[in-house]
């Protein structure tokens, strides 16, 4: 059986890079393996996506690169060449930041866990801090009266109505409940000038443009109630989660999909290791469940997909870009994935190869399973082989699955079979594309001691590489 394909979209850099076998042998040689290479020009070029597609609806917009999504400080720095801010998740991102010279408001701190540092060190800097519970308040009001300075501070909110359902979440407000916590608790420390509130937060788990459209019209009615009582609010800030396509064809993904279906069921054979059904399972002889991955082909990314949230009506049939202007607020987002497509790719060397007692052909390469992690059940694209003797033509394709370093039965780096044109030897070299966004650091690890991977950058053609 012929195993299905799944092609991702790719940059003319990327190729250079996959046919230069000699440059990738000597980038190897000087930082050891995997290394991660980073394509800035393809970075400036989202950035620009997104502001042409904001411009064109004449609302006041900024958007945040979301740090957490990569490691490089290259991009921090680029963000800030290309006149958008960073959202920090952490104190040493926000550090790292004010290190490389971003101005405070070009800073956002959204970290899930603050701490009294993390607080003091963003007050200090005038750095804008989303809050998300009552303990992070209180936190807050009494760093600012210790410091005696005004803390700037925004709500994350959640449980928003969609469709009769409250939309649940761990983090932030919940929408029933902070109009009246700003107007018992909040408004004292306006008033006292502990605080400056500018705004409003969220981050809705999931694709779907009608519910970042409803949450934003939302907010705006629980603004226009509390602007009445004197407050003023500057922005709306719907974080990422903006959708990004990763492959070049719908049919082959649907062809996958059928495939994974039908090895799960029993009726072909498997094309995942162990048959991992990726979210499918078999009851009562029926394939049940979704595909737990990140949706790898689909045609509502970026533009569309921001141009869906902003044409979203309310019940009075007014768009969110019409609310936008009309209030005159600021829509900020804080993609990161988004931002980061067609940026990176990620190349290791084939350290062994061997089949084991099933007969399936195992290579192993010199990375691990944390340099090629995300939250998503399985990376669904077509890796690169490099030969260093190129196949003859009558050499036959075979399935294989990439192994990692770790110790772990479960360090298989694509739970899918992939076909190639030849098992590779020794030193050949896999590259992994388009891993920039929560791929290649997200997860990463030092365990066994293994040393991080080294980050190159790419800033105008692969003649010069530089680390990070």
């Amino acid at each position: 059986m012929s195993l299905p394909k799944l092609t991702p979209r790719t940059s003319s850099w990327m190729h250079e890079i996959i046919e230069d076998v000699s440059l990738q042998q000597q980038l190897l040689s000087t930082y050891g393996s995997p290394i991660n290479l980073h394509h800035l020009p393809s970075f400036d070029h989202n950035i620009q996506t997104f502001k042409n597609c904001l411009d064109a609806y004449n609302i006041n917009y900024q958007i945040f690169y979301a740090r957490k999504a990569n490691k490089c400080k290259s991009l921090v720095a680029r963000s800030f060449l290309n006149k958008i801010g960073v959202d920090t998740a952490s104190l040493r991102e926000l550090e790292e930041c004010i290190s490389l010279g971003i101005p405070s408001k070009y800073l956002v701190v959204t970290a899930a866990i603050k701490n009294e540092e993390l607080i003091t060190y963003a007050i200090k800097n005038d750095v804008l801090i989303i809050l998300d519970n009552d303990d992070e308040v209180t936190l807050t009001v009494n760093i600012a009266k210790g410091l005696k300075k005004k803390a700037i501070v925004g709500f994350r909110v959640s449980g928003f109505l969609h469709n009769n359902t409250k939309l649940k979440s761990r983090f932030g407000f919940d929408m029933d409940m902070i109009r009246q916590y700003i107007k018992s608790k909040i408004f004292q420390f306006i008033t006292s000038g502990n605080l400056e509130v500018q705004g409003f937060h969220f981050h809705l788990d999931g694709y779907s443009t009608s519910e970042r459209g409803n949450a934003i019209h939302q907010i705006l009615n629980s603004i226009e109630e509390l602007e009445a009582l004197g407050l003023n609010f500057k922005f709306i800030d719907i974080g990422g989660g903006i959708l990004m396509n990763y492959l070049q064809s719908s049919t082959e993904w649907n062809r996958f999909k059928q495939h994974l279906q039908n090895a799960v069921k029993g009726v072909s054979p498997p094309i995942t290791y162990n048959n991992n059904g990726l979210g499918y399972h078999l009851v009562d002889k029926k394939v049940l469940g979704e595909l737990s991955t990140y949706p790898f082909y689909n045609e509502n990314s970026t533009v569309t997909f921001l141009a869906a949230v902003l044409n979203k009506p309310n019940q009075s049939g007014e768009t969110v870009a019409k609310r936008l202007q009309r209030s005159n607020i600021e829509l900020r987002l804080e993609p990161g994935r988004s931002l980061l497509d067609q940026v990176g790719m990620t190349i290791a060397k084939v350290a062994f190869r061997k089949q084991n007692a099933a007969q399936e052909y195992l290579i192993g390469l010199e990375m691990n399973m944390s340099q090629m992690a995300s939250s998503s059940a399985d990376f669904l694209l077509d890796p690169f082989v490099s030969y260093q003797q190129e196949p003859d033509n009558d050499d036959a394709s075979v399935g294989v699955f990439f192994t990692g370093a770790y110790c772990l039965e479960r360090d298989i780096l694509l739970k899918r079979k992939i076909e190639i044109n030849k098992i590779p030897e020794i030193g050949d070299t896999v590259s992994f594309v388009n891993t920039a966004g929560y791929m290649m650091h997200f997860f990463e690890t030092e365990a066994h001691l293994f040393q991080l991977s080294q980050n190159l950058i790419i800033d105008k053609n692969i003649e010069k590489i530089t680390p990070d």
